[in-house]
Order: C-alpha cells, then structure tokens, then sequence
C-alpha cells in the first residue's frame, strides 16, 4: 500500500508547526533547517535520527501558506515536493490534510472545502474559541472522526495516574495546570491534561477568571468537589506543569 499522502496549511503567527510536523513525516534538510524562524525546532530534530524516528505510512506532499516565498521555504527545509498558489487545490492533490494553525477564529474558512470533499483532516489545538464554532466545525463532517484535534499532552504517558498512584494520592480535591504563553492558544493544554485526570461525568458547579496583565486564571468548582485552577502566564517563562492535590500526597 503506497504511503498516505498529505498536505499541510499554515503558517499562523508565532507556530512553526508547518515545519516540524513535515520534518516528522519527511525527515528533513539540516541547512535549510537552520534557516526556519523557530531556532527550537531544529535543536529538538536534531534529538532523533531520521528516517528511523519519522512517522510510517504518510508523508507530507504539497503545502500552503498564505505566502509563496515562506511555502517554499518550509518545502526545502522539510523535503515537501509541491507548493501550491491557493489551499483549495489541495482537495484534488492529497488524502488527507493537516491544519497546521493555531488561529482558531479561521479553522472553519481553512476546513470547509475538505470537510465537504470527505477528506479527513487534523486541525491545530485550539479547535475552536467557543462552543458554537465547535458545533460549526462538527457538524460540517461528512461522516464521524473526519475531524481530529487535540493538545499532544492527552497522550503524555507523565500525566496519566496508574492506580497505584491514585491510591498513593486519596481522594483528589484539587489540580492546578499551568502553561505558558496566551490564554486563547495554550490553555487547551492545561484543559486537556487535566480533562483526562477526571470522572468523565464531572460537571461544573461555579466558575470565575483573574486577568493581572497578560496572565489570565480560571477556577472552577466541580460538583464531585474537585477545585480546578488553569493559569496561562502570558509573557512570564513558565513550564507546563500540572500540580494535583489529594488527601493522603500531592503530585506534580
């Protein structure tokens, strides 16, 4: 079976997703590479050994951005043979696309034209900034799980509790998710990490939000009498931690 071909859309400001995740499918160009205007994206490539570490059965084909010269740019330092002057011809072109960004108020302009071919796509976390442009997106799939979209964190094996733990733990009153950067883009990693840590019946009982200049924190009361805090820090360095709170330890 020949390998799944895909095509990636970006780039939105300060993600270079378009980069990284063809090099994963792809490999890449260390020179190139070198070039691209997150200088992390190289130094953590460079931590595995391709092809041996690239993901099998796909590879990223053709790309869009909303300019020419950074689509080429990305093609050479992430070895993507086409380019192409408009997204929609990227219906024609491949099996499935990749999203590649993080500007949730246009997920629906970029994936409506694939999500109406039947063409699966992932779109860049946060899928969407409310629950109505959720439902949007949802409802326009042709048939279920057309659409992917997640924070990597769900499936960080750190932020799962084995039983073991739980029981060293007791009874969880309390988890705190910190993340850096914007509320709007990186909160969906605090959200997620913490989401797969409770019931999955768990509703909000009360809900508040703090902004102190560019560092914005939401609390929830849970009616389990679980107490949830997720703080974005903005411009502040901050690592991603989630610190959980029971009766017998803490974790973190």
């Amino acid at each position: 079976m020949d390998d799944l071909k895909l095509g990636i859309i970006g780039l939105s400001e300060g993600n270079g997703h378009p980069y990284s995740w063809s090099a994963i499918f792809n490999g890449y160009n260390k020179k190139a590479m070198l070039n691209c205007e997150f200088p992390v994206i190289p130094k953590y490539l460079s931590l595995q050994v391709f092809p041996k570490d690239a993901l099998i059965g796909a590879s990223v084909t053709h790309i869009w951005t909303q300019d020419r010269r950074l689509s080429e740019k990305i093609a050479e330092a992430s070895l993507i043979p086409y380019v192409t002057t408009n997204f929609m011809d990227l219906v024609d072109c491949v099996d499935a696309v990749l999203l590649a960004r993080d500007d949730a108020e246009n997920h629906l302009f970029f994936a409506s034209p694939f999500l109406k071919a039947g063409i699966p796509i992932y779109i860049d976390k946060p899928l969407a900034h409310s629950l109505e442009a959720a439902k949007r997106l949802i409802e326009m799939q042709q048939y279920d799980g057309q659409i992917f979209s997640c924070s990597a964190l769900r499936y960080s094996e750190s932020l799962t509790l084995s039983e073991e733990q739980r029981t060293e733990l007791g009874t969880i009153s309390c988890m705190i998710a910190t993340v850096p950067k914007d509320w709007s883009r990186y909160a969906v990693h605090g959200i997620e990490a913490i989401r797969k840590l409770l019931p999955t019946d768990c509703k909000i009982q009360k809900r508040s939000k703090w902004i102190c200049k560019d560092r914005i924190t939401v609390h929830l009361e849970l009616y389990n009498e679980i107490e949830i805090e997720i703080r974005t820090m903005g411009s502040s360095i901050s690592p991603i931690s989630i610190d959980i709170f029971g009766s017998h330890s803490f974790k973190r």
